[in-house]
């Protein structure tokens, strides 16, 4: 456990594994809570519960410039081959030279041992560990973090404000062990999911790359116009398909996020929601960002799920809603509007979310795989998946990943509005965050391991290469489908 000085009113910063005990019984944390970062959960209790916390371990408290703005860095969960930028506070403190600093000072809990640090660099770190540290910046910088920083570190920026945390209710598991209790073959799901057209994948996936050298998109990232030729590429294939559609803005100068919906034949408020993200990065200092399999993959596979929707005549029972994300890559600011999640729980009714993210590589002489969350995540809806590939993709070699935690799964993303409705709905581009926030969630990812893909965050990430399996792409794609129509329950029209 870490505690230190935060800004003005918020007197105490708590870092708590995310499976401490102590979390879902001490309301000094659970109504003020500022997400979950990899395995770490953040906490701004009050200054009245500020003696409450005994730290385990020395306890640095630090004192923020009211300026600053809050940010996690971590490493992402890769095979060793492939870290070719180490995560310490030396290599940190080096990438963070060329970005102002925030005004800050480390101090002792004793406040009267007051000790500045002297060097300029090191008053951006306020923590660290050997995979992951905290910063303090100017908000005019936060932009620069995804130009400066390696690009297999994750970058994180915590909210201003604290919100409710919300562990997934007892009904909501109880629907989802329902579901798991019932759960059978059925040759007309089995039939659906196999009219999934590959060619039509490898058409949509060059172009959202560039590689069909016609839709002269060159990078998705979130800051890019070509990132916003794509959300309105997506915004109308998903429309063809008989959505509704918005693109829905979160930040000046971001490309938006893609919500689409599918009404339901029944008067219900049950909502099932699949996604992925649409968003790329690319290699260290080069502005090509094809992004062919982080995302592409999971947004193609998205798409082709919406394609085949519309070839089968499928109509669903509950409210299914296909949301393509931006902003995943660039760790994005959360409003204080994130504080309107209590609410927007309620009046969503979620049943269930499955993220697709990364799903169509695999290591040469490697078998096609399913990668599960190993730590974070809601284990029945996990199980659910699990079990719903063993019966309808049994060429998945299933088993789990900690890519989840570390690379996909970790950040609150902006809110958007519901079109229905007129609620914030706070949807965050990681099952992880919508686990805690109270949502049934988990993730689907190409391997039952760490991150293997040489292209990660690369200029190369392309889907014309050794190890990017469409087949691959398409049954794990199935998977996210066969569970989409077991859970909202479907007709054909």
């Amino acid at each position: 456990m870490i505690i230190g000085k935060l800004i003005q009113s918020l007197t105490v910063l708590v870092i708590y594994p995310h499976d401490h005990p102590d979390i879902a019984f001490n309301e000094c944390l659970t109504q003020n809570y500022l997400g979950t970062y990899g395995t770490q959960s953040v906490f701004v209790p009050p200054e009245s519960c500020a003696n409450s916390f005994a730290p385990t371990a020395d306890v640095p408290v630090i004192n923020v410039h009211s300026d600053a703005q809050l940010v996690w860095v971590e490493r992402a969960a890769l095979e060793q081959h492939l870290t070719d930028y180490p995560f310490s506070s030396q290599s940190l403190e080096l990438y963070l030279g060329p970005i102002s600093s925030a005004y800050s000072s480390s101090y002792s809990f004793n406040e009267n041992s007051q000790k500045h640090l002297s060097d300029p660099v090191g008053k951006h770190i306020l923590h660290h560990t050997s995979t992951s540290a905290l910063l303090a910046l100017s908000p005019a910088r936060i932009k620069e973090l995804s130009f400066t920083l390696p690009p297999t570190w994750r970058v994180y920026v915590l909210p201003s404000a604290p919100f409710p945390f919300l562990p997934v209710p007892e009904p909501a598991i109880a629907r989802v062990r329902d579901i798991l209790s019932s759960l059978k073959f059925d040759p007309e799901v089995a039939r659906i999911i196999s009219d999934i057209s590959l060619p039509q994948i490898r058409n949509d996936i060059r172009f959202l790359t560039g590689e069909d050298g016609k839709s002269g998109i060159e990078s998705r990232h979130s800051f890019s116009s070509d990132a916003k030729v794509a959300a309105e590429w997506l915004k109308v294939r998903f429309e063809e398909t008989g959505a509704r559609c918005e693109l829905r803005a979160f930040l000046t100068g971001f490309a938006p996020n893609v919500v689409c919906r599918y009404p339901s034949t029944e008067n219900t408020t049950e909502t099932v929601l699949i996604s992925a993200h649409y968003d790329s990065r690319g290699s260290f200092g080069s502005t090509r960002a094809p992004g062919g399999n982080d995302d592409g993959s999971g947004t193609t596979g998205l798409l082709a799920i919406a394609r085949t929707i519309k070839r089968q005549g499928v109509t669903f029972r509950s409210n299914v809603e296909l949301v393509a994300f931006a902003g995943e890559e660039q760790g994005l600011l959360v409003p204080d509007t994130m504080r309107c999640v209590g609410t927007a729980q309620r009046d969503k009714n979620l049943t269930l979310m499955v993220q697709a993210d990364m799903i169509a590589y695999h290591e040469p002489g490697e078998p096609p795989q399913l990668g599960l969350p190993a730590i974070i995540g809601t284990a029945e809806v996990t199980q659910l998946v699990a079990n719903i590939s063993a019966i309808y993709s049994p060429e998945l070699v299933v088993g789990f990943t900690p890519a989840c935690c570390s690379d996909h799964q970790a950040s609150p993303t902006p809110p958007i509005f519901h079109s229905q409705t007129n609620q914030m709905l706070i949807y965050h581009s990681h099952d992880q965050s919508f686990h805690h926030q109270g949502f049934p969630a988990t993730q689907v990812f190409e391997r039952a391991g760490p991150i293997a893909d040489p292209m990660y965050h690369n200029s190369g990430d392309i889907s014309e290469r050794t190890g990017y399996d469409f087949e691959q792409l398409k049954s794990i794609a199935k998977v996210q489908f066969a569970t989409l129509l077991h859970v909202a329950g479907f007709d054909l029209s």
